[in-house]
């Protein structure tokens, strides 16, 4: 119950943060895309901002694995919310995240919503948020049953890293657990 508590607030946090910054209005995210026109650059400070906590947090991760790997008695839990840590085990640049990332980019840039602001945005009832957020749950659905369907055509060698295992793929596991 404490980590439910915990989670929901770390997300209360995390909309008020997008909706004091602004970045539930689809104008500000407008506005940093047209870099030819009247650029808005407040997305990017909220996206350093995103950043410098996701680094600082990812290098006290690797501190604490080498203090543990260096036989310390003991080292400050992290993360809070969580057993272990998930990290992607995938680092390489490939076709699949090229097509998600342009596919992503071209329906932020058309909505002018990405996945957090538009779920904050939900509490304001707008019809138009509630068509972005419809059409990003469609598009997730679509793309996990086209994966299942893959799967299940040309077995667990070109399936997604929650298909099938790494042994049955013959690469690296999707994501470590740390």
């Amino acid at each position: 119950m404490r980590q439910v508590a915990l989670a929901l607030l770390a997300g209360a946090l995390f909309a008020v943060g997008l909706g004091v910054s602004g970045m539930t209005q689809p104008s500000r995210v407008i506005g940093f895309l047209d870099v030819a026109g009247d650029w808005d650059p407040s997305l990017a400070f909220v996206m350093v901002g995103a950043i410098s906590v996701h680094f600082l947090a990812y290098r006290v991760l690797r501190w604490q694995e080498g203090r543990k790997r260096a036989g310390a008695a003991s080292a400050p839990r992290f993360p809070l919310l969580a057993d272990r840590m998930d990290v992607p085990a995938r680092t390489g640049l490939d076709a699949r995240l090229f097509a998600g990332a342009a596919l992503f980019g071209v329906g932020w840039g058309l909505a002018g919503y990405c996945p957090g602001p538009a779920l904050v945005s939900l509490a304001t009832g707008s019809r138009a948020v509630v068509a972005v957020v419809a059409a990003m749950a469609a598009g997730m659905a679509i793309e996990r049953f086209t994966r299942a369907r893959n799967h299940e055509e040309s077995g667990p060698e070109e399936s997604g890293p929650e298909e099938s295992g790494p042994e049955e793929r013959g690469g690296p596991a999707p994501a470590r657990r740390r």
